[in-house]
């Protein structure tokens, strides 16, 4: 049994139910995506418009792809025909050049507002403060190619557990709060997009529905 396939019957074996596996494919070979994918798992994220773009030509067309990393508004175009999910929407420009490249493939693209909640300077996306201007004034129905799903964010890259735990929280909180104001009519807002390969567990005990893991499905790069 390769180390691969190892890894993801543990992993899956802990998560539970309601938790969906996000296995980040990013600078690993087709082979190792390919024997994921023998295993079930369907869920890939990669964070280069264009190494997206190749594997997904060499792919089956049953994955799901989620693009997880920093979305230049000009690349939308190369990856809006087929890719699922969108992880890191930080801005109202993303957003609307998102819908717009999705109306000219007449499908819909699931995507997730980024909060900044880490403490590092290079992390992206929306403050709290930026998030609940936004949504106080959000038109869904001009967005009519998008499916707001619901959040997602980083840590700070700390060994701190308590710090982890508190940022996780405070976006799950805070993912409640939307929830019940702009969103409590949109069933499509239900997914907390937090936890990767070091602190996946803190997440789910904090609400995560979907962790990104990388080097703990296909090892480290």
């Amino acid at each position: 049994m390769s180390i691969i396939t190892e890894n993801i019957i543990e992993l899956k074996a802990q998560l539970p139910n309601n938790v969906r596996l996000i296995a980040v494919s990013k600078t690993k070979p087709i082979e190792a995506i390919q024997e994921a994918f023998n295993l079930g798992q369907r869920d890939f994220g990669e964070n280069y418009v264009q190494e997206l773009v190749d594997k997904k030509d060499q792919l089956s067309t049953d994955i799901i792809w989620h693009f997880i990393g920093h979305l230049q508004s000009n690349k939308v175009k190369y990856i809006a025909g087929f890719v699922d999910w969108i992880h890191g929407v930080e801005s109202e420009k993303l957003l609307i050049e998102i819908n717009k490249q999705a109306a000219k493939h007449n499908r819909k693209i699931n995507c997730l507002l980024q909060v900044h909640i880490g403490q590092e300077e290079t992390k992206f996306g929306f403050t709290v403060e930026e998030l609940r201007e936004f949504c106080s004034r959000i038109d869904l129905e001009k967005l009519n190619h998008i499916n707001l799903s619901g959040l997602m964010g980083m840590a700070s890259f700390t060994a701190n557990q308590s710090q982890i735990k508190r940022e996780f929280s405070d976006l799950s909180k805070l993912f409640s709060e939307l929830k019940s104001t702009t969103f409590a009519n949109n069933n499509s807002f239900s997914e907390i997009s937090i936890g990767m390969s070091g602190d996946w567990k803190i997440a789910i005990e904090e609400g995560s529905t979907m962790i990104r893991i990388g080097s703990s499905i296909f090892g480290s790069r």
